[in-house]
C-alpha cells in the first residue's frame, strides 16, 4: 500500500514536467491503476467491518475516503482538469494514515497547537508593541520599512528570520546608535525564547502522544509494570485465603 502512494505522488510530479508529454498515455493509465487499487483497497476495508457505521468511527478512516473519493474526479475533463490535478496532490497525504509513526507526529502537531496559541498571542503582543516603537522612532530612517505599524510588523517578521536584519539595524544605527538594543531584546525575545516554548510545547506533546500510542499496542513497560503487581497482589491474596484454610483444617477435630 504505502508502495501504491509513493508511485501515486510520482506519478503526480512526473506529469509537471514538459519532456513527459511523449509518455502521457503511460501515466494516464498508471494514473487510472492507482485510483481502481485505491477504490478498492477503500471498498475492501469498509466491507471487512462487522458495522459499516463503525468504519466512520475512525477519524483516519473518514480522512482515506475523502482522498479517495476526490480521486475519482476525472482528470482529462477540462473542466475539472486542475481541481482533478491538486487533489491528486494530496493522495501522498495517505502515507501519514499508513504509517502509526506519522499519525503520532500529526496527532501530537493538532493537540499543540491550541497551546501553542497562547504563545503565538503572546508573540504578537511583542511584535506589536516592537512594531509600535519602531514605527514612532525608525519612520525618518526608512518610511518603506517603518511607515506605519503593519510595515513595521513585516520588518520585524524579517528580522525574526534572520533575513538580513543586520542592514536594517546598521541603517538605523546610523541616526540612533544605541538603536542595537531594541533589535538584540527582540530577537532574543523572538528566537530564543518565544522559539524554545514551542518547542518545549511540541516535544511535551509529542511524548505523552507516544505513550498514548504505545498503551494501545501494549507496548507501555509502565502499564506492563502496573500489571504485575496487581497479579502479584491477587496472588498474595489468593496465597492468604489458602492459608486461611489450612490453618482452619488443622485446628478442627
Amino acid at each position: 500500500m504505502i508502495s501504491v502512494i509513493v508511485l501515486s505522488a510520482l506519478v503526480v510530479g512526473a506529469k509537471t514536467y514538459d519532456t513527459t508529454s511523449r509518455f502521457e498515455y503511460l501515466l494516464s493509465l498508471l494514473d487510472t491503476a492507482v485510483t481502481l487499487f485505491f477504490l478498492a483497497e477503500i471498498t475492501i476495508r469498509m466491507a471487512a467491518e462487522p458495522r459499516l457505521r463503525d468504519f466512520f468511527k475512525s477519524g483516519w478512516n473518514v480522512f482515506d475516503l475523502i482522498i479517495v473519493l476526490a480521486s475519482i474526479i476525472p482528470v482529462d475533463s477540462t473542466d475539472t482538469v486542475l481541481i482533478a490535478r491538486l487533489l491528486r496532490v494530496f493522495r501522498a497525504l495517505r502515507l501519514i494514515s499508513m504509517i502509526p509513526e506519522l499519525r503520532v507526529l500529526l496527532n501530537a502537531l493538532v493537540v499543540s497547537i491550541p497551546r501553542m496559541g497562547y504563545v503565538a498571542l503572546l508573540m504578537f503582543i511583542i511584535f506589536y508593541i516592537y512594531a509600535a516603537i519602531g514605527s514612532f522612532v525608525f519612520e525618518g530612517v526608512d518610511e518603506f520599512l517603518w511607515g506605519n505599524i503593519s510595515l513595521a510588523m513585516l520588518t520585524l517578521f524579517r528580522i525574526a528570520t534572520f533575513e538580513d536584519w543586520t542592514d536594517v539595524m546598521y541603517d538605523t544605527m546610523e541616526l540612533y546608535p544605541y538603536s542595537w538594543i531594541y533589535y538584540v531584546t527582540f530577537i532574543f525575545l523572538t528566537a530564543f525564547i518565544f522559539l524554545n516554548m514551542m518547542i518545549g510545547i511540541v516535544l511535551e506533546v509529542m511524548q505523552s502522544e507516544s505513550e498514548k500510542y504505545k498503551a494501545e499496542q501494549g507496548d507501555d513497560p509502565q502499564l506492563d509494570n502496573r500489571a504485575l503487581r496487581q497479579e502479584l497482589v491477587q496472588l498474595r491474596a489468593q496465597l492468604d485465603r489458602v492459608e486461611t484454610l489450612l490453618r482452619n483444617t488443622n485446628k478442627s477435630p
